[in-house]
């Protein structure tokens, strides 16, 4: 297991116990320190005592490559949240493919951009078309899942959160670019994180680095509010080693008898992708460098879609989805279980080559609880890469749903200094008479 003890501790340790003291007041009385420990005696424990699959994944730990990373959250008298978090196999050297989990950047830079391009009559929902130029693009003048039957930035988040749509994601990634993408995230100082490329789209490395050039128009009227010329990343941002995974796969109807190279994918240690939802539901206890520029109106907006389940989303209609679609902590191994209105799970997911990743803000609204939870999962038995056989449905999906249930469970049972103020995230909804 790799020490995940920060600057602090180190100091606490090397100074003794008067320091150590020190450091634990500051943590209970600070606006938002957190810390990373490998804990053995919780996580493990955890584990160990607990259902037979999870016990199972624990022995197994390494072969499925599982990292989780939990973070419990205290808040002071003024409600001010400070953090302690807790590891098990974090490691960023140990790679998984991050799949859709990485759409909520996509979703958060876009509406920062917005922001900062300084275009009064430029927002969220100003439609938009999508021109082709390149090998590989597609062009977008309408979208009959909106109300409006229009393209825009706006609903094409909403789709990317609620039920993590594909080409959602990818227009994001569109209006971004590949080189402002990865460069807003690495002057955030996501050091871990690299976006190289569009999802479910056979694309190579340069259809990837080109973007499409679009337009965006009022909503009142058909006049160009600002346009954006097609982009290219000259910049090489894949991996400089290889990234080898298994011992097999499929490129198109062929089996080939190597491991796959992970190298030109996407990345995003756990550190990370728990740092991106921290911020966002914690603005103030990020640092100017690491916080996104977004508005009060953007923060409610990306609250209320990552939190939102389909039955509740209007346009488009996505009541078929069942509850646990996009949620997998806690409710990942029931399809028809309903998601009781108390329990709000703010999160992205993604699903991909055996891997199943859950990163998450949970609260209990009745409860008064609330926790971050991110772990990653890989379920592969033969080892083949990309034939679509995958243990998701025998070892994923509950370990997910056992795994969120069990820190659910200690976190019923914690003592906590004072109880949290939660009324921010009673939210109304596409379909909701009140706010939950």
């Amino acid at each position: 297991m790799r020490s995940m003890k920060n600057h602090r501790n180190k100091m606490c340790f090397k100074y003794g116990h008067l320091f150590l003291t020190l450091s634990l007041v500051c943590l209970l009385n600070s606006e938002a320190q957190s810390q990373n420990q490998d804990d053995p005696d919780l996580l493990e424990e955890l584990m160990k005592n607990g259902t037979p699959l999870l016990q199972n994944v624990f022995q197994n730990s390494e072969k499925h490559r599982v990292q989780i990373l939990y973070t419990q959250i205290e808040r002071d008298e003024n409600n001010r949240p400070s953090f302690k978090s807790f590891a098990y196999r974090v490691n960023k050297e140990e790679y998984f493919y991050p799949a859709s989990s990485i759409k909520i950047i996509g979703a958060a830079l876009s509406l920062e951009k917005i922001n900062q391009l300084g275009n009064p009559n430029l927002t969220k929902g100003a439609w938009m078309k999508i021109d082709s130029s390149y090998s590989g693009q597609t062009a977008v003048i309408s979208d009959s899942t909106s109300k409006s039957l229009k393209p825009s930035l706006a609903h094409y988040i909403k789709k990317l959160l609620v039920v993590s749509d594909n080409d959602a994601y990818n227009r994001t990634y569109e209006f971004l670019g590949q080189e402002e993408l990865n460069d807003r995230m690495l002057q955030k100082g996501f050091d871990d994180t690299r976006l190289t490329h569009r999802l479910s789209l056979v694309l190579s490395q340069d259809e990837n680095r080109h973007t499409n050039a679009m337009t965006f128009y009022s909503d009142r009227q058909d006049k160009p509010i600002y346009k954006q010329e097609a982009q290219f990343n000259s910049r090489d941002f894949t991996s400089k080693e290889l990234i080898p995974l298994g011992t097999a796969y499929i490129r198109g109807e062929e089996l080939i008898n190597s491991p796959m190279d992970f190298s030109g994918k996407n990345a995003c240690s756990i550190e990370d992708l728990q740092k991106v939802i921290k911020t966002l539901i914690f603005p103030d206890s990020a640092n100017d460098k690491e916080r996104f520029d977004l508005s009060s109106t953007d923060y409610e907006f990306l609250y209320r879609y990552m939190s939102q389940l389909p039955r509740e989303t209007e346009y488009p209609d996505y009541s078929k989805n069942s509850d646990n679609y996009c949620k997998f902590f806690m409710y990942g191994d029931n399809n028809k279980a309903r998601i009781p209105g108390h329990i709000r799970i703010f999160n992205k997911i993604g699903l991909a080559y055996g891997f199943c990743i859950d990163n998450a803000y949970i609260v209990d609204l009745k409860n008064n609880i609330e926790f971050l939870l991110t772990a990653v999962i890989y379920t592969n038995e033969n080892q083949t890469l990309n034939d679509g056989e995958y243990e998701y449905e025998e070892v994923a999906f509950p370990f997910m749903d056992q795994l969120g249930r069990a820190i659910y469970e200690h976190e019923l049972k914690r003592t906590r200094i004072r109880v949290p103020d939660l009324d921010k995230y009673k939210l109304t909804y596409d379909i909701s008479k009140n706010p939950n």
